[in-house]
């Protein structure tokens, strides 16, 4: 009779409820710049079977998920494993495998079921960067046919898999194209490659709705359309794609990242325009990070769990509250599984110190400077304000208004007009557009240019660490991720000595979780280093969480700018609010911002006693 401990029964428990899921990352397995560590450590190998095959002619690795022990040998934080961190060994439910929708090649990432689109409402999504979400949306829009995993492309398979859901009858209609999809890509930085012209012709030959004039006025177009689109910013090409993409006349509208490079005041526009976008009988989806525009847009939400660049699993729709709430709290009640083992609280500041020592005081003048660009001049105000060590000011304020200036005459990059002296500082400067031209990986850059803070205790365990930079350390700079070179650069820019810390959007390409740790991280360190922080950021819900004091920045973006002085949050965010003509109200069960709907009861209320948002 055999006996088995309860550490056996475990294991054994386990074994039958889980299955072995492992993926290599092909962008950075190189088996001609290895020793093979992998499979010559694999335990299994040694046993005399093959469960990792790789040769130095290969372009990758390849490894048997039923061979496999799950002894993570071969993985890059094994002693001995993977010098390029491309292998990830982990175990999931197997009754997952009953729901594969798409998989990317033997040992690719693997997609678990779809969400169901509705019929005249908008479909949120929200989730982790390297989850899923793209892949989604490319296969809801018709530019990806999902493979079932079985590495094929058959169209009769997809719909006896989507028997009797509603997605039977999206997929139905999607391949005999009975409606057309339109999709604004995450990536517009290709969009000057795509279309070619001015911004005027390019939207007119979509203009089937005669809606182009109403779109124009709603982005503030105007001083824009006759320009070449290889001219424009990024908040520029941003508001064309959104125009460009809302004037079709489609079934399916879909909206990746939205948000990027747009302020507070546009982020909002462009949720009511794409609510109007809505009819009885299309579909709208949205993807963002930014969950009080989310929020706003959505209808209903899909949540996608699981483990970024491996696996991920799309939930089942919640109405737009619970389903932000659940992704927040990390819990998903119906499928009892915890996606997270910490919730995301943006409200607290356990980090703040509340009984701060204010050592130094640093006041600066007022400030004015005008600026030139193509015959047509930009007129900056500031007014003559204060701030003291251990605190953060946050800069809120429309595009074009002046907030990258402030922030470049507080480095000296540009002079003030008017003769005056700023304190004398040293100051650290993450810049807004961040473009990486150093030859090398991650580490070889952190050796070159801050080697002391690298290799400094201290700055790896309350900076480095929390930001999550080991898995691409060995990876080059040039091939990173926006996401990635974000977390890089603000690495670089709290890593050096410095008075004041001025941090131009920290949150840009940055998933919700990546927002809330690089928030945690920001807060702690000008705490505990007794520093100040300059911050410009877009992010309503990031901006409460950090800031201590705020400075508003008003006037006619593009041609007038006025920095108010630093004011406390519940007077300057109120004044900003008002500005914008936006209130927000306070999540009952987790105290988030959500905005209210124009016009709404809660809308009229909060306006008529002055109260834009109770911080």
């Amino acid at each position: 009779m055999t006996i088995l401990t309860i550490n056996t029964m475990e294991r054994k428990l386990q074994q039958e409820s889980t299955s072995r899921l492992a993926v290599i990352n092909y962008n950075v397995c190189k088996p001609s710049k290895c020793n093979l560590e992998c499979k010559n450590i694999c335990p299994v190998n040694k046993s005399g079977k093959t469960c990792i095959e790789v040769e130095k002619k290969y372009k990758h690795a390849e490894i048997s998920e039923t061979l496999c022990i799950g002894c993570n040998a071969c993985v890059g934080k094994a002693k001995h494993g993977c010098p390029f961190n491309a292998i990830t060994i982990i175990n999931i439910p197997k009754e997952l495998n009953n729901y594969i929708v798409h998989r990317y090649g033997k040992n690719g990432f693997k997609l678990h079921r779809l969400p169901m689109p509705k019929l005249g409402a908008c479909l949120g999504i929200i989730g982790n960067n390297g989850i899923g979400k793209s892949t989604i949306l490319k296969i809801l829009a018709n530019k990806l046919i999902p493979n079932l995993g079985k590495n094929n492309d058959d169209k009769k398979s997809i719909m006896k898999y989507f028997s009797g859901t509603e997605l039977q009858l999206y997929f139905d209609k999607l391949f005999k194209k009975d409606f057309q999809t339109v999709i604004k890509p995450q990536n517009i930085d290709l969009i000057p490659k795509i279309l070619k012209g001015k911004v005027h012709d390019i939207l007119k030959s979509k203009d089937v709705n005669n809606n182009l004039d109403l779109l124009i006025s709603s982005y503030g177009l105007e001083n824009i359309l006759e320009r070449d689109i290889e001219s424009l910013s990024g908040g520029e090409l941003q508001r064309f794609t959104i125009t460009y993409t809302s004037l079709f006349d489609c079934k399916v509208y879909i909206f990746d990242e939205p948000t990027s490079y747009l302020d507070i005041k546009q982020r909002v526009k462009m949720a009511e325009n794409i609510r109007d976008l809505i009819r009885e009988n299309n579909y709208v989806l949205c993807v963002d990070h930014d969950l009080s525009i989310l929020d706003y847009i959505s209808d209903y939400i899909c949540c996608i769990y699981g483990t970024p660049g491996a696996y991920g699993v799309v939930t089942t729709q919640f109405n737009v509250n619970d389903g932000i709430n659940m992704f927040l709290d990390g819990y998903i009640p119906n499928e009892n599984i915890r996606i997270r083992n910490y919730p995301i609280d943006f409200i607290s500041k356990e980090e703040q110190i509340d009984d701060k020592e204010i050592n130094k005081t640093y006041n600066y003048p007022k400030l004015e400077k005008t600026l030139t660009d193509s015959g047509s001049e930009f007129k900056l105000t500031i007014e003559a304000g204060s701030f003291t060590n251990s605190e953060i000011v946050v800069i809120l304020g429309e595009n074009g208004t002046g907030k990258t200036t402030f922030i470049r005459m507080i480095t000296g990059i540009i002079k003030p007009d008017n003769d005056v002296e700023l304190p004398q500082l040293n100051v650290s400067f993450k810049p807004q557009i961040i473009n990486p031209v150093f030859k090398g990986t991650v580490t070889e850059l952190f050796n070159a240019k801050i080697p002391h803070a690298f290799n400094d205790a201290y700055f790896k365990s309350e900076v480095v660490e929390p930001l999550q930079l080991d898995v691409i350390m060995d990876r080059e700079l040039q091939l990173l991720s926006g996401g990635e070179l974000q977390r890089v650069a603000i690495v670089l820019a709290l890593s050096k000595p410095a008075d004041v810390y001025l941090i131009d959007e920290p949150s840009a390409y940055l998933d919700v979780e990546q927002r809330f740790i690089v928030s945690k991280v920001i807060k702690k360190f000008i705490m505990n280093s007794k520093k100040s922080a300059f911050i410009v950021e877009h992010d309503f819900i990031m901006s409460m969480f950090l800031a201590d004091h705020v400075i508003v920045f008003d006037g006619i973006p593009s041609k007038c700018g006025h920095g108010n002085k630093p004011q406390a949050p519940s007077i300057g965010i109120n004044n900003f609010l008002k500005s914008l003509d936006i209130t927000f109200r306070k999540d009952i069960t987790l105290s988030r911002p959500r905005i209210n709907k124009k016009n709404s009861i809660k809308d009229k209320e909060q306006k008529y006693s002055g109260i834009y948002y109770d911080v």
